[in-house]
């Protein structure tokens, strides 16, 4: 009998999961225009219970999305802006010295890193000291101060913007750091249609704001859902398959990695890619994942797991070449 429910829900459970998704894609899309893509592959973070990397030159609305993404859901907001001068503690928290019942105590002081969404503004900012504050948080979902841990409240997402390393006072992320989001987004340079859409919301008297359409506890249902998404085995091997040609020293490595690699992805690739593609799958109304949905979720899985060495810089050689000539190279399972 517990089988046969269950499958009744899977059958059920993801038509609810895309109409919910569908309202958040829409109510964003009434304050962010076009940017359909970039919009997909954040909520894509925020579903998988993980955390996204959006860079781009100033001015492109990256802050924007994150709070309207925030305006959508209701769930508690922080923003960190991170600056050189920015201390851990800053983020994470710290004690401070109160005085209750006659008695001087220490008490934990809570950081902008307590909240359900925070946004990590020009993260590439601050110095890799303040930087690493966030490891802990990203990746078991606590904070350690002075010996005591403290819990993040679920759901917990992470969006962090940074400006191009070319750009004066930037730091770049240390690989560990980058390995904690989900994905890497490039946020493009809207269109001249588009562009006549941003100035008629932003510069006309009355301004558009987005509604609240859905809850953090029904966010951290949809996440639940998408950890349950069945994959094939071949689908699974296939996602490896990606992984292990991104490094150079695998049989499975095409040329242009084996020539400009230094660092393939790590296992966290792999799992980027399989836990996006359910999610893909399930947007699409699918409780199966696909290679398609695989192939789909790649390339900002991968763009900034994947390190070059000296010469594949020296080159202009870019992630984003190598990762389509790991697709290209990887032949598609064919399943009998």
């Amino acid at each position: 009998m517990e089988a046969t429910a269950t499958n009744t829900d899977a059958r059920l459970a993801p038509e609810a999961f895309a109409e919910r998704a569908q309202a958040i894609e829409r109510e964003v899309g009434r304050v962010i225009v076009g940017q359909r893509e970039l919009v997909r592959q954040t909520l894509t973070g925020l579903l998988a219970n993980s955390h996204v990397l959006l860079e781009g030159v100033p001015g492109l609305g990256k802050t924007m999305l994150v709070r309207t993404i925030a305006d959508v859901i209701d769930c508690t907001f922080n923003r960190i802006q991170f600056t050189p001068d920015l201390m851990p503690a800053d983020i994470t928290g710290t004690n401070i010295l109160i005085e209750e019942d006659g008695q001087r105590i220490f008490k934990f002081q809570a950081g902008p890193i307590f909240a359900n969404l925070v946004l990590a503004d020009e993260i590439n900012r601050a110095t890799p000291k303040t930087q690493s504050s966030l490891l802990e948080a990203m990746q078991e979902h606590q904070v350690t101060v002075a010996r005591q841990r403290f819990p993040l409240d679920p759901p917990f997402f992470v969006l962090a913007t940074q400006n191009p390393l070319e750009m004066e006072g930037t730091y770049p992320l240390p690989e560990a750091q980058l390995d904690r989001f989900i994905f890497k987004v490039m946020v493009p340079f809207p269109s001249e249609e588009d562009l006549i859409s941003i100035m008629d919301r932003t510069t006309g008297s009355e301004s558009v704001t987005a509604s609240k359409v859905c809850t953090a506890a029904e966010i951290v249902e949809m996440q639940r859902l998408a950890r349950a998404v069945p994959i094939a085995p071949h689908v699974t091997a296939y996602a490896v398959s990606i992984l292990a040609a991104s490094h150079p020293d695998q049989p499975r490595a095409p040329g242009l990695v084996r020539d400009y690699v230094r660092y393939g992805g790590s296992p966290r690739g792999a799992q980027a890619l399989v836990t996006a593609g359910k999610i893909y799958a399930l947007l699409d109304g699918r409780f199966n994942v696909s290679t398609d949905d695989i192939r789909a979720v790649a390339m900002p899985s991968l763009r900034h797991r994947i390190i070059l060495n000296f010469e594949g810089e020296a080159e202009g050689i870019t992630t984003e070449a190598t990762v389509r000539a790991i697709l290209d190279a990887v032949a598609v399972p064919t399943v009998e």
